[in-house]
Formats: C-alpha cells, structure tokens, sequence
C-alpha cells in the first residue's frame, strides 16, 4: 500500500500540475475515442499499451474480457457497453485477450474452480467458446490450444457485442467499428483479428 500512496503523491506532485490544463477539460466532460473491453488481469494496461492520455478511452475490465450477450446479464457490462455507444458516441470498440489468461485455462480445465462458485457462474458467459473450441480444435493440445481458445474467446464476444441494440444500431448506420485484439505479454506483440482472413495477424502494419 505504500508503494501506491507514494506513487499518488508523486502523480500529484509531478503529473497533474504538467497537465493542469487536460485535466480542467475532462472535469468538464469526456470525449472518449473508444471503448476497451479487456481481463481484469493485473499485467495488462490498456493506456501503456496504446500509449494514451486520460480521456481517450473508456475502459471495461472484468474476467476473461467476456461480453454477456443482450439479455443474459443485463448488468454492468452491458451498462457499460450502452452508454459507451449511445451516450459517450464512441466510434470504435476493441476486445483485447492476452496470453496466459487464467479464465481461458480454466474453461479448459474446469476442476481448478470447483471451490469458486461466482467464477464458475460467470465463466457461462463463455460457453461459446467452449463449445467452439471443444468441437473445432481436438488436435490441439497444451499452449497451442490455450492460443486458440484466447483467440476464439475474443472472436466469440465480438459476436456477443452485436447482440446489444446500441451496438448494433450503430454499425447498421456505419459509426461504430469493432476490433479483436490478442496482447502477447512476453513479447509486447498484438494480435489483431483480419475478418477477411479469419485470422489474427500482427498489428503492426496492420490497416487500422
């Protein structure tokens, strides 16, 4: 805890007066340019991934960066994703997975949450992917099948993400565009998820 106190007095002390000036403007509104849907996982940190300030994005963390499908759980994801969209008018919406994500380990080996009933509720949301990854990758095992299952996650709720009205409300008139994205934490590398190809291919040179 005192590592973070420190870190707040420092924040204050040499950040904020450097950038008095942004932060008088988002006390008064926000104008995010996207809405990041990622793992609750402590090692990733969207603004140092994309290098953004306070106020470019609206951020969603919760496990496995799983998206419940409208209706399902009309809770704080869904809230989240709405007012993103209707209220905050976001034009782009990013799924990031990462490597070595535990949620994703354990819809392969469901017996390491049998003590842990909330996660085990939850981890429904991702019962697209299961079944996806159960009937289409048997050949796989080990890392290889973890890689798959992460990119089929991010793959499954990009579909979840149309189900929303807002969501889809947008895309139909062309203001909204979504993106799959695999963070590589070893590396520093992201995947990105190319329809076309029905592949994630590296970001780097990537169209944007």
């Amino acid at each position: 805890m005192e590592k973070l106190v420190e870190g707040f007095k420092k924040f204050q002390a040499e950040v904020f007066g450097a950038k008095r000036e942004l932060f008088g403007r988002l006390s008064q509104s926000q104008e995010p340019r996207a809405l990041f849907i990622t793992c609750s996982d402590s090692r990733i940190d969207p603004t140092m991934l994309t290098q953004t300030e306070p106020g470019e994005l609206f951020i969603l963390r919760n496990a496995g960066n799983i998206v419940p499908s409208y209706g399902g759980v009309l809770g704080g994801s869904t809230a989240t994703i709405e007012y993103a969209v209707a209220v905050l008018g976001v034009k782009h919406v990013i799924v990031c997975g990462h490597t070595d994500c535990g949620v994703m380990r354990a819809l392969l080996h469901p017996d390491t949450i049998e003590d842990l009933p909330a996660v085990q509720n939850w981890m429904v949301q991702a019962e697209t992917t299961r079944r996806i990854v159960r009937e289409n990758y048997a050949d796989l095992k080990g890392d290889d099948l973890l890689v798959a299952t992460i990119q089929e996650n991010v793959r499954a709720q990009l579909d979840h993400l149309k189900t929303h009205p807002a969501i889809a409300a947008a895309l139909r008139r062309g203001a909204l565009t979504l993106h799959g994205w695999v963070y590589s934490i070893p590396t520093g590398d992201i995947w990105v998820y190319d329809e076309g190809k029905s592949n994630f291919v590296s970001l780097v040179g990537a169209t944007p």
